[in-house]
Formats: structure tokens, C-alpha cells, sequence
């Protein structure tokens, strides 16, 4: 099914991130995690869906997208920090196989930390923290790290930053091997959530594996 969404706001996260707030169709539901297929609402466009996830709560009253842009490409995100309130935009039912199975730590890649915006979001609203939860985040530069001061801000949260193209002492340098994930994943009681470029979703289970970590409380999705 189809629904038509009326921008309400749009501000900036980063250089090349936007938040984008949507009135929400009566009766929409989804689950923390879960994405849609977003298309412009303009000629020339409507045909042109990318999937994009949700970062509000279920409960709320308007539909969140935290979207990351790519101005070198003359593509659906490249158009999406121009919009302005009152443009549309149409999307489809909720879908994804990222959802809450419990407590443990999550793995993103750049673009790919949205799904865990509302995931973690939903379990601080339920339990007033995040004790237990881990969030290992790499981005190329200290810049491109998404919601930086909230999740450093949420109780109970434990983050690890890592920069691939930067050399900076604060932060972890990239790639995340196995010796870092021995570090924070206590196997067989963390599920493990893996999100990000596609590399990286086929990359990292092997390394959780390598690290102790079940097939079974490995949770993935690509997210390029």
C-alpha cells in the first residue's frame, strides 16, 4: 500500500545527514528497526523508491528519517536535503529484518546506525536505559559520526567510536578486527547486530564468529 507523507521539518545532523519529520497516515505501524521504500512525490521520480528507516517510535505521531546524502550521485538522496516543509514524498508498508531480540552490542557502518536509532530509542523509553547495550559505530571521519551527542548522552549506552580516515587518539582506527569485538561482546549473552555497507555485513559475522559469538545471536542487515 501506498501512503503520501507531507514534510513537516527538515535539519541538518552532519555535513550530509538530514532529519526529516513527516506527518504520519492513521493506522501506520511498524517495529523499531524495520524500514520502507521512500520515493519523491515529484515527475519524474515516484518511481525511483530507496529504503530508508524509520528512526521514530512506533507510538509517536509523526514518521522519522535520519538520511544520509550523496551529492555526487544525481539520485534520490542527492534530492533529499532540498525538500522543504509542506513537500510529499510516498512510501510503502514497513519491512526489515532488524528488531529487537535483545540486550548486546550494535555494529554500523556509516548510514547503516539508522535502524538503531529507534531500537535503542524504543528500549530507553521502556526501560529508562540502556545498561547492557553497546554501540561500536565506524565512519570514515569524526564528522560523518551520526547523532554523536545523543547516543553519547543516553543512559547506560556504552560507545565505541571508530575512524577509518582519520587519525585522531580518541578514536579506535579502523577496520574492526576481531581483537576489538573480544573486547566488548561477552559471548553467549550479547546478540550481536550488524549493520552497515554490504562488505561490512559479510564481513563482520565471520569475525564475530571468530570472536566466540554464536550463528544464532548474530543479527544482519546490509544497509549500502
Amino acid at each position: 500500500m501506498t501512503h503520501r507523507l507531507t514534510l513537516q521539518s527538515i535539519k541538518q545532523v552532519t555535513h550530509n545527514v538530514v532529519h526529516l519529520t513527516f506527518d504520519k497516515p492513521e493506522g501506520f505501524d511498524f517495529t523499531p528497526g524495520q524500514a520502507t521504500e521512500l520515493a519523491l512525490d515529484q515527475d519524474g521520480w515516484r518511481d525511483e523508491g530507496r529504503p530508508f528507516t524509520f528512526t521514530s517510535l512506533p507510538e509517536e505521531d509523526t514518521l522519522d528519517f535520519v538520511i544520509k546524502s550523496y551529492p555526487d550521485h544525481d539520485g534520490v538522496t542527492a534530492r533529499i536535503p532540498k525538500l522543504r516543509p509542506g513537500d510529499h514524498v510516498l512510501i510503502g508498508d514497513a519491512w526489515g529484518a532488524i528488531e529487537d531480540k535483545g540486550d548486546g552490542v550494535f555494529i554500523a557502518g556509516g548510514a547503516g546506525v539508522t535502524p538503531f536509532i529507534s531500537i535503542l530509542r524504543a528500549k530507553l523509553a521502556a526501560k529508562g536505559t540502556l545498561d547492557g547495550n553497546t554501540l561500536l559505530f565506524s565512519n570514515k571521519t569524526e564528522a560523518d559520526i551520526i547523532l554523536k551527542d545523543w547516543f553519547e548522552k543516553a543512559e547506560g549506552l556504552k560507545t565505541q567510536w571508530v575512524v577509518t580516515d582519520q587519525k585522531d587518539p580518541r578514536y579506535e582506527s579502523g577496520p574492526i578486527g576481531v581483537k576489538m569485538l573480544k573486547e566488548l561482546v561477552t559471548p553467549g549473552r550479547d546478540i550481536c547486530y550488524v549493520c552497515g555497507p554490504d562488505s561490512m555485513v559479510e564481513d563482520l559475522p565471520k569475525k564475530l564468529e571468530a570472536a566466540g559469538v554464536p550463528d544464532a545471536q548474530i543479527v544482519t542487515e546490509d544497509f549500502s
